[in-house]
């Protein structure tokens, strides 16, 4: 299937420095693509680049198989036929909710039309008389997608449109609005900087950190094979232990880890997520014999217990005086500072970087 959207080698020189550096990207349609990235990272130039409200210095941009944007060619915002979306909703506050949604589109009977199918399917059936002052932030964010799906757009570009609203309605405001995109059949690219968001609404994230996008794959593969410590890092809170290899193996306070491929005296991050430590009041919980799976259990003293409303969040200082280990537990679950427990760690759940 041809691609609604494909970038290679954009490349946007500003400050002294490629904000957007060698991007390449691919969405076809009816998928999502999340640009992930902290702020600062290009995500936003990026997406105005593709939509031809900036200029790149290098690279091409091509809309439904057309050249759009590279060498001598760029077409002009209004003539690429794309949907925009921002955390402002950029509705007008003197026209109707029905006037919005229409606004750019002919005025007769199938336009008339088009305006009440989407008002039903972003669920304001009945709405077409008020103002937007008149509506809630989550309604004024779906007249705001109605409007851009309005033209049949075949590719939406989304930047942070779920920002803007309270944490109770923005999850149920970004699942209707991943549905009515994937009726659609649209392709869509949505930047980002919250992981969760991501992984909830995206087929595809490219992991993006200072101008380059530095891993791209599904969330459960992102998620599971992350790059390096700071692709794991962003993803969630996590553990690091740093040892040395000797012979293909690092030793720590957890037993030794397989370090396949790196030479003898290479510093190592070897990296967990807090949900993933085993805990137990005494050595014996982990059998006499415990498996290379499992690991080697390590004593630590908690440091700091709290209950965070779905999980709790503990605290060890680890026996070696030198290592610090968080631990989630589901529920509540809050043993008093100083209380000795035994920590072990799935090998399969743990990642091994060299350091850079």
């Amino acid at each position: 299937m041809q691609p609604g959207l494909r970038t290679q080698g954009l490349i946007r020189h500003l400050g002294g420095r490629n904000v957007v550096d060698g991007i390449d990207l691919s969405v076809a349609p009816g998928q999502v693509t999340c640009l992930l990235g902290p702020s600062g990272c290009g995500k936003s130039t990026t997406l105005r680049i593709i939509a031809g409200v900036d200029r790149q210095d290098a690279g091409t941009v091509w809309l439904n198989g057309a050249v759009v944007s590279g060498g001598a060619t760029h077409v002009p915002p209004e003539q690429r036929g794309v949907g925009l979306m921002f955390q402002d909703f950029a509705l007008f506050p003197h026209l109707t909710v029905a006037q919005n949604i229409g606004f750019g589109l002919p005025r007769d009977a199938v336009s008339g039309a088009r305006v009440q199918e989407l008002l039903t399917r972003v669920d304001l059936a009945g709405y077409d008389d008020k103002h937007p002052h008149e509506l809630s932030g989550g309604e004024q964010q779906r007249v705001a997608l109605a409007r851009a799906l309005a033209p049949r757009p075949r590719i939406m570009l989304m930047d942070e449109p779920f920002s803007g609203l309270d944490n109770r309605l923005r999850d149920e405001i970004r699942d209707a609005t991943l549905s009515v995109l994937k009726e659609e059949g649209t392709a869509v690219l949505l930047v980002t900087h919250e992981p969760d968001e991501a992984m909830r609404m995206a087929d595809e994230i490219a992991l993006m950190r200072d101008g380059r996008i530095v891993q791209q794959a599904a969330p459960y593969n992102i998620y599971n094979t992350p790059i390096d410590p700071a692709a794991a890092a962003f993803f969630s809170d996590i553990n690091s232990l740093q040892g040395v290899v000797t012979g293909a193996l690092t030793d720590t306070p957890f037993g030794a880890f397989l370090a396949p491929g790196l030479d003898d005296g290479t510093v190592v991050d070897i990296v967990f997520r807090p949900q993933h430590v085993r805990l137990d009041f005494d050595r014996q919980g982990h059998g006499p014999n415990p498996t290379p799976a499992e690991g080697t259990p390590a004593r630590g003293t908690v440091e700091r217990a709290r209950f965070m409303g779905k999980e709790s969040l503990v605290e060890f200082v680890m026996d070696d005086g030198t290592s610090r280990i968080t631990a989630t537990v589901p529920a509540v679950f809050l043993p008093k500072v100083g209380t000795v427990m035994w920590l072990s760690i799935r090998r399969d759940r743990c990642f091994v970087f060299p350091q850079s």
